[in-house]
């Protein structure tokens, strides 16, 4: 099996691209895959690397490549329920380089992500030494009426955790969130969100096993994210989140798109915390937003149809992506001796 190791600026890690000449389907194939690109990573001292990806050409008539993510959890387990826009944007690059898609460099490239039949299309803006600047494009077909984002059916639910019960609101644009007001959680401006330790991001996993529950999925997995936001000032809905298994250190690309799309959710806690947003601002507006990785825009377009308004496409912008070391061959049998793993380029930071 060969492997590529890609990094996307604001990832919390590097992305393990493993490109495949035909699509794995949930079954021994690709669990013995990963279970193998699990034992590599950590043989050669790469445990930090907690996101794996799979893309090969797409089955799907309209798109070129088929992209499968799956998540890393601390132990030994995997998580596979949703999507990641930083890896996708890897495994574009590396689809290139190795020759999975026949369109010329620097076109559009229509991807089916298959863990949650999403479909996007990434687009390279400009090359610059060995990275490059992407948009991605997350293309919602059929569109969703606003109203179904909220999976529990409301635009603010009640979470417990711990003596505490907190206001949050649960969007499910690409991938589930979980967003809660930062001042609830006791942080009054954004040097205090950004600089929370340990203490305000067990109460945030905790509030996280609890949604997961209430969205009838495992407390233990990676999905719904969570994040807390926060309006302080006149500028940009401030949002810090979490990653598996610590804070992120910016933000995940589609929580990034979830979160632009709740502000346009009339009665969500984004929507309440950005008043400055008239309901026809929020159809085709660019909503700004700010990480402790900095600034980030995200483009939401929304059409009205007879039962209501729909969302069409959300697209983020200018991100860096880069292919760290490749090829690199991983063993996946157990006569492939640990001297030939060893033949691997060493770690990347």
């Amino acid at each position: 099996m060969i492997g590529y190791l890609a990094h996307t600026e604001g990832a919390p890690c590097p992305t393990l691209v493993l490109p495949t000449g035909t699509p794995l389907d949930d079954g021994p194939a690709l669990d013995a895959a990963l279970t193998a690109a699990r034992d590599w990573l950590t043989r050669t001292g790469r445990t930090q690397v907690m996101k794996i990806a799979f893309v090969a050409p797409s089955r799907h008539p309209l798109a070129d490549l088929e992209f499968r993510f799956v998540q890393c959890l601390p132990g030994d387990g995997f998580d596979t329920a949703g999507n990641c826009g930083h890896s996708l944007a890897c495994a574009t690059l590396v689809a290139r380089k190795q020759g999975l898609t026949p369109l010329p460099p620097g076109g559009p490239v229509r991807v089916h992500v298959t863990n949650n039949d999403a479909h996007v299309v990434c687009e390279t803006d400009r090359t610059l030494h060995h990275e490059s600047e992407l948009s991605l494009h997350f293309v919602h077909t059929p569109a969703p009426l606003l109203g179904s984002l909220l999976p529990t059916g409301n635009p603010v639910d009640e979470l417990t955790a711990g003596p505490r019960t907190l206001h949050a609101s649960l969007v499910t644009a690409g991938n589930p969130y979980v967003f809660v007001d930062a001042r609830d959680l006791d942080l009054p401006d954004r040097q205090a969100l950004f600089t929370a330790g340990d203490t305000v991001l067990q109460e945030l996993r905790a509030l996280r096993a609890a949604a997961a529950e209430l969205l009838g999925r495992p407390p233990t997995g990676a999905f719904p994210k969570i994040a807390a936001i926060g309006a302080y000032g006149p500028g940009p809905l401030a949002v810090r989140a979490l990653s598996v298994p610590a804070w992120h250190p910016t933000l995940a690309l589609t929580g990034a798109v979830c979160l632009a799309v709740a502000v346009t959710l009339t009665g969500t806690l984004p929507a309440r915390l950005t008043p400055h947003h008239t309901a026809a601002d929020r159809r085709g507006r660019r909503i700004e937003l700010h990480s402790p990785g900095g600034p980030r825009t995200v483009t939401v377009t929304t059409t009205d149809t007879p039962a209501g308004p729909a969302l069409t496409r959300t697209s983020v912008h200018g991100k860096r992506a880069r292919i760290l070391t490749g090829p690199l061959h991983i063993p996946t049998a157990l006569h492939e001796t640990r001297k030939e793993a060893d033949l691997c380029l060493p770690p990347r930071t």
